[in-house]
């Protein structure tokens, strides 16, 4: 039986253990994105971390297993973003036009600005040298939004009968193709009209195959 000294420490120890995975996953997303996964070492991680190199093989074992927790941190981010704008723009009773309008003006406008939806790119973009994320956790905003297409062809306000193509169709006209103007603007001279109306003239191009 414990002692109540002991169990007195015990919130202490998992404290200090939390802050120090806190400090390695910090220190490795940060050498992951400026320096590579391949010219990142766990000695580099450590020293920033500011732990020994045993504490971050006892938490994360090896740096693939650590590069995909880095990883698997900013997607979590990012599908939260993602679930966040389809509940709150992919809504009942709204008109179908304003619903996906909002719904792509707050993740291109909203999310693609933010320093995880940043990390998580630089980060992605490094497979297949570093490690991917299974399956399921890449394609868990996808899925979120093909089911919100699916409710919505149930309820007669989308014609379709694979919600999955007709989501992936959406994206391609909306949001990838403002990632991709984005993107191509060395220069910063694309404005927020143009990409607003990127979206506008997508969603109606979606709709007019979908409705």
């Amino acid at each position: 039986m414990a002692t109540p000294r002991a169990t007195a420490q015990t919130p202490g120890r998992r404290l200090r253990a939390e802050a120090k995975q806190a400090a390695i996953l910090d220190a490795a997303e940060a050498l992951f994105v400026s320096d590579g996964y391949e010219l990142t070492s766990v000695d580099a991680i450590s020293a920033r971390a500011g732990v020994s190199k045993r504490t971050v093989y006892d938490h994360f074992g090896d740096k693939q297993t650590l590069f995909r927790s880095v990883l698997g941190r900013t997607n979590d981010a990012v599908v939260a973003s993602v679930g966040a704008a389809i509940d709150e723009e992919l809504v009942d009773g709204r008109d179908i036009r304003d619903a996906l309008l909002g719904f792509a003006q707050k993740v291109t406008t909203e999310m693609f600005p933010t320093s995880h939806y940043v990390t998580f790119r630089r980060l992605s973009s490094q497979v297949p040298v570093a490690p991917r994320l299974p399956e399921a956790a890449r394609d868990e905003p996808e899925r979120m939004l093909e089911e919100r297409f699916a409710k919505f062809a149930a309820d007669g306000r989308l014609q379709l009968t694979d919600p999955r193509r007709a989501m992936q169709h959406f994206i391609a006209l909306t949001m990838r193709l403002a990632l991709d103007v984005i993107d191509e603007d060395l220069a910063g001279t694309v404005g927020r009209p143009e990409i607003l109306a990127i979206l506008a003239d997508g969603v109606d191009v979606f709709l007019r195959a979908y409705r």
